[in-house]
């Protein structure tokens, strides 16, 4: 019997007491508030082993029984084989359900995760008894950037259900950046008629020489958007859009110059950028601006409905304050407001959005930069500078996503050796991300529960495609899930060798589903991109 679950269960039962059987005759008797979980089994272990899985009447044998019960918590479930060859899935919500019948597609064997039967076999069978599970934390995301590199709609929707299969529920979505912006917005056309494309890409850290000429660009429309929400939500995974502001704006400014500080550069000949940085090109602080990013935000919520995005990501990082400093406008409207200086202005466009927002009943979260010249009070912080941001906004009150880059930046190599393509940050192999702990063990009690949870980073400027996104992301994905899941040990007490004998399963598992995930002994040679400047950073990250 397979058991090499991942992440790992809180409990597993004796194996061997009787079995589940799934074949022809195997139906599905859902109990009300179990139909997303139904219909993803249907689609899904129906396609995989050609069955019907037609809907069962009570009491029927071999069938897959979902149930919910609040007493459970409300992710948790249990999941129990019965003596008439049946399963019972019983979560503490529908979410619950959800989780558990992701266990049972793993139990299943790697068979389960392709989509259509390999060797005519029909039948097959499982012999444990009784999983409980629930998970540590609430939040168990992962942030992909589609803006540095843009993802067909198509490659979202997959990426959702990988989330799903690693148990991960938030959807991190960063939509605008210097290098293009990706969401439709009916009033203002030009920030993706404009903004969505570049003439050019630089290849490799912005310190190569190499460019590729080759146009790039692509955005989400409405419709498209609305079709990744609504799959994310019968996923039970939450999506946070990110509109960043107000730096890393340089594609909007490109489509719209007055946007930019006009009184400091010729913001009309900017264009959409083409290589990677800290971009100088930031929101001018007026009126104007404020009044933009509102229609902006108007179009966003309808999109994004409170129900599966209660948090929208506003950024707020790498603000350079240069040309705040130069405008006579910018600092016109410090004096005018009595704020102490340009960090104040930041903290003011951050304030006004968060109460924006917090009108509209949804919450804003940002980088940890938000901190700076004071945070807004409802606001929540990604902490990605390192734990210390997060550190001081949860000892303050607020709500906590931890992602410190030195940890858990996909982007980054995972190995020293030469052949790794285009080799950004420190090495961060899957052991290194399996002892990753959301919580410092410095934070106060009362502090550790601002913690909402951990989110794995995923930045593109070396990613050019989903084979690249893929060989960064997987397998370490894996071990990030079983840390943001699993109530596991101290890092250094962690079972490591353990969790990579799993592994050797779920490498069969992500085979399935065709995932080009970097194998255990190295980049195959097509993986690899010789004499393609990185910026590797050599040493042990800094625990800040």
């Amino acid at each position: 019997m397979d058991m090499e679950l991942i992440p790992a269960p809180v409990s597993v039962g004796d194996q061997g007491r009787c079995g589940f059987v799934l074949d022809p005759s195997t139906t599905i008797e859902a109990a009300p508030g179990t139909e997303s979980t139904e219909r993803w089994l249907r689609t899904t272990l129906g396609a995989a082993f050609g069955l019907p899985l037609a809907p069962g009447g009570e009491g029927a044998a071999r069938a897959v029984r979902l149930r919910v019960d609040p007493s459970l918590a409300s992710e948790g479930y249990r999941l129990t084989t019965q003596p008439d060859e049946s399963v019972v899935i019983t979560g503490g919500s529908a979410a619950g359900v959800f989780w558990g019948a992701q266990t049972l597609r793993q139990l299943l064997g790697p068979e389960a995760f392709r989509r259509a039967p390999v060797d005519g076999r029909t039948r097959t069978a499982l012999a444990f008894t009784d999983i409980e599970d629930r998970p540590r934390f609430g939040w168990r995301g992962l942030m992909l950037d589609v803006s540095r590199h843009f993802l067909p709609k198509d490659d979202v929707l997959r990426y959702l259900d990988l989330l799903a299969a690693h148990k991960l529920n938030v959807f991190h979505f960063h939509l605008t950046d210097d290098q293009g912006w990706r969401v439709e917005i009916k009033r203002y056309p030009r920030l993706t008629e404009v903004g969505a494309w570049r003439s050019r890409t630089k290849y490799g850290h912005r310190a190569s020489e190499l460019w590729d000429e080759t146009p790039h660009g692509g955005y989400y429309t409405q419709d498209d958007i609305r079709e990744i929400v609504a799959y994310a939500a019968e996923r039970h995974i939450r999506v946070v859009p990110e509109i960043d502001i107000p730096g890393h704006s340089q594609a909007a400014i490109s489509a719209y110059p007055e946007l930019g500080n006009t009184d400091v550069v010729d913001t009309a000949a900017l264009t959409v950028w083409d290589t990677w940085g800290v971009n100088p090109n930031v929101l001018a602080p007026s009126d104007h601006t404020l009044r933009f990013f509102e229609g902006v935000f108007e179009e966003l919520l309808e999109l994004f409905p409170a129900a599966t995005s209660p948090f929208i990501h506003v950024g707020g990082d790498e603000c350079p304050k240069d040309q705040w400093k130069q405008s006579p406008a910018a600092q016109a409207r410090i004096k005018e407001l009595g704020l102490a200086g340009e960090d104040e202005l930041q903290s003011w466009f951050i304030r006004h959005f968060d109460n924006w927002l917090t009108a509209r009943g949804r919450r804003l979260i940002g980088w940890d930069e938000i901190l700076e010249g004071g945070l807004a009070e409802g606001a929540a912080v990604s902490s990605w500078r390192g734990y210390a941001g997060g550190i001081a906004a949860a000892e303050a009150g607020h709500d906590v996503v931890m992602c410190p880059e030195q940890q858990v930046y996909l982007d980054h190599r995972q190995h020293g050796g030469p052949d790794e393509p285009m080799p950004i940050g420190y090495v961060r192999t899957l052991e290194d991300v399996y002892r990753f702990e959301p919580v410092p063990p410095a934070l106060s009690e009362e502090a550790a529960r601002h913690v909402l949870g951990a989110q794995a980073n995923v930045w593109s400027e070396v990613m050019q495609n989903r084979s690249r996104v893929d060989y960064q992301v997987f397998p370490r994905l894996a071990a990030f899930a079983e840390v943001a899941w699993s109530a596991l040990p101290a890092p250094a007490d962690r079972d490591f060798a353990d969790f990579e004998r799993r592994m050797a399963t779920h490498y069969a598992r992500l085979d399935a589903l065709g995932v080009e995930y970097r194998p255990p002994g190295g980049p195959l040679p097509w993986q690899r991109r010789p004499g393609v400047l990185g910026r590797p950073i050599e040493g042990t990250p800094p625990n800040v």
